[in-house]
């Protein structure tokens, strides 16, 4: 277990954390670097994490994710740094969560919760919002029934099917109904979104997209490419959660549009994929993939990986895409020529970019210029 010293200059108001994980041989990630963005994702939250509990194990106990004992010294070191929440970086089980927290007696959340919640807080439009409450709801159903007694005790009066209904089938049947009623007004602005994509089809405008990791920079880029300053480009994780479409002028003359889509992140919850899944279709329908990586940072590799298998997952895997290495400015030259030879292969154009101060977006226009010429020929 390992403490975080800056834990030691925050104010009393500050929520404190501890983070659990697993280290497993199967996993396919290093744990090390997950923590670290757990930790980022907390800190989006204002919850500081003091301290690290890591268990090497070969699968999560099936009980409370950490082993007994293992969850017992972590009560211990809770008690110790003064934390009242528990951190998994795997996504718990209701037995596994209600387990949890009465051996430790701490508030337990896992990794899929904590990015539902930067969701949440993030979501500025009626869509936006009403995608992360369908995701919550999906969510929380499972874990009803670990919410403790009170759960089950019976209710009765208006609203619910007699004094033989529990609380927790009256909550449940609520969320239910919630799940339902938005589903219904998404399935109205998917349809929409359909209607919108083949008149522009009509109107023979190519719609490229911009897909990559969370904070790459594609909002930046986007701005860039647009010249449209009114769009919010924020350094911050999941700055975007809605789809922004604009028109970008190439060297010819020919007009395309563009549209910046939801980040990806590590172990997105599937709840959220299909959430978003009317958002996530506008990548799908796309010509062509902008895929934008943060080339100075040192993990570019694995968070290609990462969005290549989640473009996949969406049904996107197919779609022609062009590799852009963003934020060149940040980084060495040479640093950037090795990036290009490890992701360039048979079916990848990769090209260095800077959504901050223009180099390469003159290339970049060029080749989508020729890109979209040689498109047109017979």
């Amino acid at each position: 277990m390992s403490v975080n010293p800056m834990s030691k200059n925050l104010s009393g108001k500050t929520r404190k954390a501890v983070i659990a994980a697993l280290d497993m041989s199967s996993a396919d990630f290093d744990v090390e670097p997950l923590l670290d963005e757990l930790e980022l994702l907390l800190g989006n939250l204002g919850v500081t994490s003091v301290g690290r509990i890591i268990q090497k194990r070969d699968h999560p106990d099936a009980g409370c994710f950490l082993g007994i004992g293992k969850a017992e010294e972590a009560a211990l070191f809770c008690a110790s740094v003064g934390a009242g929440l528990i951190v998994c970086n795997g996504q718990l089980a209701p037995g596994q969560r209600a387990t949890l927290s009465k051996i430790t007696k701490c508030e337990v959340w896992d990794r899929a919760f904590v990015i539902m919640k930067i969701f949440e807080r993030r979501a500025r439009s009626q869509e936006a919002k009403l995608q992360v409450e369908r995701a919550l709801c999906a969510y929380e159903i499972p874990y009803l029934k670990g919410l403790g007694r009170a759960m089950s005790r019976l209710g009765g009066g208006i609203g619910t099917r007699g004094p033989g209904e529990t609380e927790f089938e009256r909550h449940r049947r609520k969320l239910e109904r919630r799940l339902r009623d938005i589903s219904g007004k998404l399935r109205v602005i998917r349809d929409r979104r359909r209607l919108s994509r083949e008149r522009r089809a009509k109107e023979r405008f190519p719609v490229i997209s911009l897909a990559g990791y969370t904070n790459s920079g594609k909002s930046t880029l986007l701005r860039r490419l647009s010249g449209d300053e009114t769009l919010i480009a924020e350094d911050r994780l999941f700055s975007t959660l809605d789809t922004f479409i604009r028109g970008v002028r190439l060297p010819s003359g020919r007009t395309i549009l563009v549209a910046d889509t939801v980040g990806f992140i590590r172990d997105l919850p599937h709840s959220l994929i299909d959430a978003f899944r009317a958002t996530l279709e506008e990548i799908c329908q796309s010509s062509l993939i902008l895929l934008v990586l943060d080339a100075g940072a040192p993990d570019c590799l694995e968070t290609f990986r990462v969005v290549t298998t989640t473009l996949g997952d969406i049904g996107a895997g197919e779609v022609r895409r062009i590799v852009l290495l963003n934020k060149t400015d940040t980084c060495r030259e040479e640093d950037v020529v090795q990036l290009r030879e490890r992701i360039a292969g048979d079916e990848d154009v990769v090209l260095p970019v800077s959504a901050v101060d223009g180099s390469g977006v003159d290339s970049l226009l060029r080749y989508l210029d020729e890109f979209f010429q040689q498109e047109e020929k017979p």
